[in-house]
This record gives structure tokens, sequence and C-alpha cells, in this order.
């Protein structure tokens, strides 16, 4: 037991501590420091903010008035369209800022800023992936909560404090892996332009090709195939479930396909899946340098 003590209290594993202790301040402060640069951007400009606050709400209004004749059962679980839309507009708006976040990023490079941070002397690259990462999730978290709130008075009522808490990590999951995969895009991509480029050809497209807007069983059977690999599916039909059901055990069936059933703890390992995926295969991108 003696010789144990010493070897866990020995010099080796005392500095390891103190170093991985200092990684860690460090990270954190660099983090810090870059996510109040952009939200000092953001302060300076609010327009970004104020679109996408505004976006989501008309989304609502909109689509809810284009569908307020519908007659009653037309969706499988005879609810109203409110509920049944607002799971779609809360992932694609957390999707769509997500998607816009490497914008940032990509004029640093133009204007040289991100390769002065490149050679200064990080901690790690990763504190440029978590800094966006706070970014968006915070504006997401704002813009979730407007759309629950508009949402509730067309009709779709409020979660509760325990189903708001899986909303909020489902938009969480989603909005890791998608800022990760936009910042993977602006540091492979040579320009804003065709960072830009990517954002319109790709929004649109996944937007149609999920549950967001109807059901599976309203689509062509080669689009329902699509929009159930579609791992934007996966999180609308997990908040709908919610929004539908009002409890939501994880082992429950959320989501059913031709080919596939997931529960919702597969979903959510689903998510956290994509997560790392696009973590690791952005890893040699963070390495690059640019002139």
């Amino acid at each position: 037991m003696l010789s144990e003590n010493k070897d866990f209290l020995s010099p080796n594993s005392i500095s390891n501590t103190c170093q991985e202790q200092k990684f860690l301040s460090k990270f954190l402060q660099e983090t810090l420091a870059m996510t109040k640069r952009l939200f000092i951007q953001l302060w300076r400009r609010p327009s970004t903010l104020i679109a996408g606050i505004v976006q989501p709400f008309m989304w609502l209004i909109l689509f809810g008035a284009l569908f307020h004749n519908a007659p009653e059962g037309i969706f499988e679980s005879n609810i109203n369209y409110a509920k049944f839309l607002s799971p779609g507009i809360i992932v694609f708006t957390a999707f769509s800022g997500s998607l816009n976040a490497g914008l940032p990023i990509m004029f640093d490079r133009e204007f040289g800023f991100l390769n002065r941070l490149l050679v200064a002397p990080l901690s790690s690259r990763y504190s440029i992936v978590a800094s966006s990462t706070l970014y968006i999730v915070s504006l997401s978290l704002l813009q979730t909560g407007v759309i629950i709130i508009a949402s509730s008075m067309l009709g779709a009522g409020i979660p509760n404090i325990y189903n708001l808490a899986a909303i909020i990590l489902v938009v969480l999951l989603t909005v890791c892996g998608v800022t990760g995969m936009s910042l993977g895009l602006a540091f492979a991509l040579p320009g804003h332009i065709e960072l830009i480029a990517v954002i319109f050809v790709t929004n649109l497209p996944l937007l149609f090709a999920s549950t967001a807007l109807a059901p599976l069983s309203f689509m062509s059977r080669w689009l329902q195939v699509i929009a159930s690999l579609n791992p934007l599916t996966y999180a609308i039909e997990f908040i709908r479930y919610i929004y539908v059901y009002g409890n939501l055990s994880m082992n429950d069936i959320v989501f059913k396909a031709p080919f596939i059933e997931l529960t919702g703890i597969k979903i959510l390992l689903l998510l956290l899946g994509f997560d790392m995926l696009v973590l690791l295969s952005i890893q040699p991108l963070l390495r690059r340098k640019f002139n």
C-alpha cells in the first residue's frame, strides 16, 4: 500500500496533473476570449440576431396559415399543424445558424486574421471550434425559446421541464455536429463565395429531404429513403414525439421508417456519433496553413 501511495504521489504524476490543469485553463481562456470576440461582432451588427429570431417566427405564422384549413386527421398522429411544424422549425433554425458558423472564420481567413491566430501559441486549435460552437449554441437556444413561445400561442403547448431539457440536448447535439462541419468547410474551401454557395445548395434540399414540413407518408418512396437517412430527421422526430405524446421514454420507438425503427436513446447515440465523426474529420484541416 505504501509503495502504491508513493507511486500515486510521484513527481511525474504531479507534473502531469499540473500540465493538464494548465492546458485546461489555457484552453478555456482562449475559448472564452474568441467567443467574446464573436459576441462583440454581433453587438456591433445585430442584424444576424434579429433575422435569426424573426425568420422562424415568420415560418410558423406563414406555414401555419398555409395549412390552416387542412382536414383534421391529415397527419398520422391527428394533431394540429403547429405541433407538427414546431419541431421542424426548431431543428432547422439551429441547423441554418450552425451552417453559417464557418462564415466568420472564412472572413478571418481572407483578411489574414486567421493566419495570425494559427501561428499564435494556442493550447489547441480546437478552441476555435469550441468558441464558434458556444456562440452558435447561445443563439440557437435563444431562437429555440422564441419558437417554443410562439408555437405555444398557435396551439402547440409548452413542454415540461424534463422535455425542455431533452429538446435542448437534441439542439446541442445538432449544433455541435453542423458547426464542426461548417468550420471544416471554412478551412477547406478557397473563399467565402464557395462557402455561401455550399450553404445555399445544402440548406433547402436538406429541409425538403426531411420530415420538417411533412410526414414520411406524404413523400415519394425515393424521398422517404433519403429522409430516413437524414440525421436532421432524427432530431426532428425526437422533438416531435415530445410535442405529440408529452412524455418521452428513451426506449420508446420515436421514428419509424420503411427499413429502420429508432428509439430515443438510439437517436441520441446517432447524433453523438455524427458529432464525433465530424470532429475527427476536421482534425487534419485544423493543422493547415494558409497563404
